[in-house]
């Protein structure tokens, strides 16, 4: 089963990376961008199994580091349905 997790820094942690891309936005002449927050996404094939709580602490231990990102787990459905 394809499974996505999307790492965020939490709000209020400051994003340097996000930061530079912003001004390297506006420096090439790119207007109507706020702000930027560079994250990750990490795709996970797991068996059929593999529990929401098994996910949770996949990412709470490994994946993400909580202290200062949060983390969304999202499930695509089997690898076989999804090129089909």
């Amino acid at each position: 089963m394809k499974t996505r997790i999307l790492i965020r820094l939490k709000s209020g942690v400051l994003d340097p990376q996000g930061r530079a891309v912003h001004h390297a936005l506006e420096a090439m002449g790119f207007a109507g961008v706020d702000d930027v927050r560079i994250g990750k996404l990490i795709e996970l094939d797991v068996s059929e199994s593999t529990t929401d709580k098994e996910l949770r602490a996949m990412c709470q231990q490994l994946l993400a580091n909580t202290v200062i990102e949060d983390f969304e787990i999202e499930r695509l459905g089997s690898v076989a349905s999804e090129n089909a």
